[in-house]
């Protein structure tokens, strides 16, 4: 079984990646995407992707997923779709299968990932040994703490992009109770995910008496062509995006770094530093000094998340 291949897969709210693995090393041509749409479940494109490649057996299987696993359980945030270890082995003939949220897959990943694929937005410093930080902006909005054992990594889940949005002025307060319309409640997703860029549009549009919406890439378009409705918004994004950030910094602490992922979190890369990603960051009062202690860097790498998969394998994670 040690010569077969693992296979790992990152499903997201709009897609699934799906690759094979040798250890701890993804096979780059044997990467594939697929519309999760186009898609009944996970079992599907699991048994498309292995008939497709030719691969009759796998040394092991571990999926990362958008959303919380309890007890080998996942359930989709943004999917209609449950995921069981059971399923997994039934679609790949596995017997060794893991599921991970997707911030723990990118958790694992730290340590595997290249150093022209990490661009440094904050500087600082990073020690090996200390504790870090994975925060995914995309579809959703989530973080994972990092912590280095005596026994091991320990990645935590966290489904922190459903508590409350950050509240620094009037204005702020204002956009909370416009966006908590969609769930009844603000939170932070509604204003950090990809959706929630579009809210903050249609939020800025009717602070200045002119109702009107936009998908997240017209406004990343418009962005980049100067408008200066887009870019009010994306003042705005990049703010709240500081300030979020800088309070999951003072929960968890990680002096080892902290790594943006995810489709948002990439498209505003160029902006951060224009729109004082960092001033944000540091806006704390008393702590703002303290919060020099702690770097951000932006993870290029679009597989770690397989990666993690592949590296949680190799060191013996299952379930």
């Amino acid at each position: 079984m040690s010569d077969l291949p693992s296979l790992v897969a990152d499903i997201g709210g709009t897609n699934t990646r799906v690759a094979l693995a040798d250890g701890k090393t993804i096979r780059p041509d044997s990467i594939r995407r697929f519309r999760n749409a186009d898609h009944p479940g996970l079992e599907t494109i699991l048994r498309l992707y292995l008939d497709e490649a030719g691969v009759q057996d796998c040394a092991g299987t571990c999926v990362a997923i958008a959303g919380p696993v309890r007890d080998g359980v996942a359930t989709m945030t943004n999917l209609d779709w449950t995921i069981d270890c059971p399923s997994l082995s039934r679609a790949t003939g596995a017997e060794v299968v893991a599921i991970l949220n997707d911030l723990q897959a990118q958790g694992h990943a730290l340590g595997h990932i290249a150093a022209d694929k990490l661009d440094c937005v904050i500087e600082g410093p990073m020690p090996d040994h200390a504790a870090k930080l994975v925060v995914g902006a995309g579809t959703g909005f989530n973080a994972a703490p990092v912590h280095e054992t005596p026994w091991g990594r320990i990645v935590a889940a966290s489904e922190c992009g459903h508590i409350n949005m950050p509240i620094r002025t009037d204005a702020d307060l204002r956009l909370a109770r416009f966006v908590e319309t969609a769930h009844g409640f603000p939170g932070v997703e509604d204003v950090l995910a990809g959706r929630g860029l579009e809210r903050l549009y249609a939020f800025i549009r009717s602070e200045h008496g002119n109702p009107g919406e936009k998908s997240a890439s017209d406004i990343m378009a418009d962005l980049a062509a100067g408008d200066a409705l887009a870019e009010e918004t994306g003042r705005l994004y990049v703010r709240l995006m500081g300030s979020e950030i800088g309070n999951l910094a003072l929960i968890h602490l990680p002096f080892g770094g902290i790594y943006l992922i995810g489709g948002v979190a990439r498209a505003f890369q160029p902006y951060l530093k224009r729109f004082d990603f960092a001033g944000a960051f540091r806006d704390k009062g008393r702590f703002a000094g303290f919060m020099a202690n702690f770097s951000v860097q932006v993870i290029e790498d679009d597989y770690a998340a397989l990666t993690g998969c592949a590296v949680y394998l190799q060191q013996g994670g299952k379930g």
